[in-house]
């Protein structure tokens, strides 16, 4: 299980790093231009989410700090379990709303969904606030059934610090149907969503194809280049929630962690959010272009220095 902590803890700072500059990257962008684009602001909201998520489920927040400044062990779990839960919410839900915004912005006139793309940014920023809302609300009953480890039989292991109390049958019915539910619905749509940028790819490919044959050098759009990374990055994210969801389920019906399946599972439902942030950096040619920048400024020190 040390090796397992060392791994968790590895994860956990290329994510948090990563996000992080992400998130002050595009808070500087979007400060900087008049008119930034929507999807800076839904992946500077995904990169916020991430780190919240990677800090709450790692333990990077333990226990023991809360208690030194003066947090019962009760409140701490509900907390911190809470904040887990409505991260992972909103990780899939961001995602969800950012590969709409990116059917929509590639959309032709012709598409129904391109009559929003005048006003996008605010319908996103309307659609993420109703989000966030729907996500506080209905993870909100595991404040009630999280308590903090203790010699009581029948909790659930969630965390290092916090078990689930038992819940009745009706009512854990009632929530698994309707995470269940919730989850499918987003899943659906990035998979609808992902369809159509399949086809959209295609269609460019062809075009590409037809300009090389006419001897016309073709050049990759910037609308392509997104497309692609929110394609690879849905993919990604819809493999890693099937693993994850399997394994929740399975505990869930059963009533049982064990140390080890917990541990895979955090380290699987964090993927995406270590993955995600190392991908839109490198699909990005505005943070390419600054990293060469450093990199040749660091070599020139170093020439100078020698």
């Amino acid at each position: 299980m040390s090796s397992l902590k060392n791994v968790y803890f590895f994860q956990a700072g290329i994510g948090i790093l990563a996000n992080t500059f992400l998130l002050v990257f595009h808070i500087f962008t979007i400060h900087q231009i008049r008119r930034p684009r929507t999807t800076d602001m839904i992946t500077c909201q995904l990169a916020f989410v991430h780190i919240v998520m990677l800090l709450t489920t790692q333990d990077i927040l333990s226990a023991d700090m809360f208690k030194s400044l003066g947090f019962p062990n009760e409140l701490n779990c509900k907390l911190m379990f809470y904040v887990s839960r409505v991260s992972r919410g909103l990780s899939i839900s961001t995602t969800c709303l950012l590969s709409i915004v990116q059917v929509i912005t590639i959309s032709p006139s012709s598409f129904y969904l391109s009559t929003f793309k005048q006003k996008l940014t605010k319908y996103a920023a309307i659609a993420f606030f109703c989000i966030c809302c729907f996500t506080l609300c209905s993870n909100s009953s595991m404040i009630i059934y999280t308590v903090a480890h203790s010699n009581r039989t029948n909790l659930l292991n969630v965390s290092k610090y916090c078990s689930l109390t038992t819940i009745n049958s009706i009512v854990r019915a009632l929530y698994l149907i309707l995470a269940l539910t919730q989850n499918i619905f987003f899943v659906g749509i990035m998979l609808l969503s992902s369809i159509y940028m399949v086809i959209f790819l295609c269609s460019h490919q062809r075009k590409s194809e037809y300009l090389h044959s006419m001897s016309i050098s073709p050049r990759t759009s910037p609308a392509k280049r997104a497309t692609c990374t929110v394609l690879v990055l849905v993919s990604f994210f819809v493999i890693m929630y099937c693993v994850d969801s399997i394994i929740s389920f399975f505990s869930a019906v059963l009533w049982k962690y064990e140390p080890v399946v917990l541990g895979v599972q955090t380290l699987v439902g964090n993927m995406y959010a270590t993955v995600s942030p190392l991908l839109l950096i490198s699909s990005d040619k505005r943070i390419v272009v600054i990293l060469k920048k450093v990199i040749n400024m660091c070599q020139t020190f170093q020439e100078l220095v020698k």
